[in-house]
């Protein structure tokens, strides 16, 4: 996972408030006991993928699913393992500068803020950008806009969109509806304030990994509810779907890196109010009212524990009659999106799915 945390974040969850706030004992609370490994043997790595994860040993990275949420934000990712290889490959890590941004708040919590990304070309233009809204990874537990920095800079650039990066609360200090609360809020909020950004309301979409990728989802369907603007599509990277823990990927990927099925049961021991939470169609979007939804893309990497999430949701979407793509790129695990610069099935997952935001777009 990508676990890069900034101390104004830890900060401003611990001194967070609301109902759903928990006491700092929670940050500190025995993380839960691992389930036995499975015998199935891993799919194989494919080498420019193993170099990346090759650096997180060398960065010092433990097993999530055997920290507390407080070590846990504190320790190396996926990003912190790119950065190295890139570095190792004599290549810069800077963000591309072509593309700016501005952090504003969509609510009164500290970590109720949203990064907007303009890219270089949208000066001067005068005709509106399609908006992406955007939701970061981390299990609705770590991470925050800062590590998951590349994917909406990306969009920005690739698309000559303006991308809406949203920062929520996380659990355990606020656990499982917040997050989703914060999402549907900052998609009301971002469809508001498009104009103002240069952006067009009529062309939105919807956009997330991993956890994040569940929020783009469900946040779909909360448009749909609510009477909100209607997104024209959705991207969900490897998103949390399918609470079945007998899933194939739950199995043969039992013990990938960064991200395995311990590490799972983690997240959901931490962001989770009660175990009933599980089957609450917000997060087990596979039993959800999927009907009327706009086309889905969804994004996943093989050696993954949410392989089977993502393949799973697109079956029942198709179910409920609606237009989705789904792909699995071999050789690549959890969080590979976004390191095209090294991963070649990273590239093509990119390409990919930013073809599939353009024809949204009429692009």
């Amino acid at each position: 996972m990508r676990t890069g945390w900034c101390v104004a974040a830890v900060a401003a969850l611990a001194l967070g408030g609301g109902a759903r706030a928990q006491t700092p004992a929670a940050l500190n609370g025995s993380p839960p006991t691992p389930r036995a490994a499975a015998a199935t043997p891993l799919p194989a790595l494919a080498d420019d993928m193993k170099s990346v994860l090759d650096q997180l040993p060398l960065l010092g990275a433990r097993a999530i699913e055997t920290l507390t949420p407080v070590e846990a934000r504190l320790e190396p990712g996926a990003t912190d393992a790119y950065h190295a290889a890139i570095r190792k490959a004599g290549m810069s890590v800077a963000p591309d500068a072509t593309v700016t941004t501005q952090d504003l708040a969509y609510g009164t919590h500290a970590m109720q803020y949203a990064r907007v990304y303009k890219p270089g070309a949208a000066a001067g233009t005068g005709a509106p950008l399609p908006l992406v809204v955007y939701y970061h990874g981390g299990g609705w537990v770590l991470a925050d806009v800062n590590a998951y920095d590349a994917t909406p800079r990306l969009l920005a650039k690739q698309l000559n969109a303006i991308v809406v990066s949203v920062e929520y609360r996380h659990a355990p200090e606020f656990r499982f509806p917040a997050q989703h609360d914060d999402a549907a809020a900052a998609y009301g909020w971002a469809v508001q304030n498009a104009a103002a950004w240069g952006a067009d309301p009529a062309r939105v979409a919807l956009a997330g990994e991993s956890a994040g990728g569940n929020l783009a989802v469900a946040t779909a369907i909360y448009a749909r509810d609510h009477a909100l603007p209607r997104p024209v599509h959705v991207l969900a990277v490897y998103p949390i779907a399918n609470r079945d823990a007998a899933l194939a990927s739950r199995r043969d990927s039992f013990t990938a890196t960064p991200l395995g099925s311990a590490a799972l049961d983690w997240f959901a021991h931490f962001y989770q109010a009660s175990p009933a939470d599980a089957a609450d169609p917000r997060l087990d979007l596979v039993h959800a009212d999927l009907r009327g939804l706009p086309p889905v893309t969804v994004v996943n990497a093989q050696i993954d524990p949410l392989r089977s999430d993502g393949e799973t949701l697109a079956q029942a979407i198709r179910a409920a009659g609606g237009a989705v793509q789904q792909r699995t790129f071999a050789g690549v695990t959890h969080e590979f999106f976004a390191m095209g610069r090294l991963v070649r099935g990273a590239y093509d997952a990119e390409l990919y799915a930013v073809g599939r935001l353009k024809s949204a777009f009429g692009l």
